[in-house]
């Protein structure tokens, strides 16, 4: 699961994807209702990949709260934010035991699970690529070794790879223009 480009607005109801940048702000799509919108650079944005929870020993990052909150419900929505507080704390607690329930606010927790159930809905909770990405990145790191023993193979040197000449500044003109005001 990739959260690279949803983010959350402070006083915008849902979740948002970045889809350009202007000279003030960003563009921003919402998950839900698709609607696009700026976001100026005054706006309080958290991109959700930056995200982590208090725990008892170390943060845990949001995407792996997601993936046991997703395990807990089998792929199911999780319990409405709206519930009562009491509710929501013991759930949370069963999904993630180790949460520090002293600095985990009930305010976070709505966020966490309203969030949760925003990319449950929009169908972005798609946990199986993280184990293709991580067989990727095993394959490229294959690939890396074997070219480097094939550059050792053709006893190829780092001091024999000519580097780039530097890029120097162009002559001025003889005949500058006078500037006039």
């Amino acid at each position: 699961m990739d959260l690279k480009g949803i983010m959350s607005i402070a006083g915008q109801k849902g979740l948002f994807k970045h889809i350009s940048e202007t000279k003030n702000g960003i563009i921003v799509e919402s998950l839900e209702d698709k609607k696009r919108m700026p976001a100026y650079s005054t706006a309080k944005i958290s991109a959700l990949e930056d995200i982590s929870i208090f725990t008892e020993d170390d943060d845990i990052s949001l995407v792996d709260v997601f993936k046991k909150i997703h395990e807990k419900e089998n792929g199911k929505p999780a319990i409405n934010h709206k519930l009562p507080n009491e509710e929501l704390k013991k759930y949370f607690a069963e999904a993630l035991p180790e949460y520090d329930r002293d600095r985990v606010y009930i305010s976070d927790i709505k966020k966490v699970l309203n969030w949760y159930n925003v990319l449950q809905k929009v169908d972005m909770l798609d946990f199986t690529e993280d184990n293709d990405s991580k067989e990727e990145d095993k394959k490229d790191v294959e690939e890396v070794k074997v070219v480097k023993k094939t550059l050792t193979k053709q006893n190829v040197k780092s001091k024999d790879i000519k580097k780039p000449k530097p890029i120097e500044p162009k002559a001025k003109e003889k005949h500058q223009r006078k500037k006039s005001f």
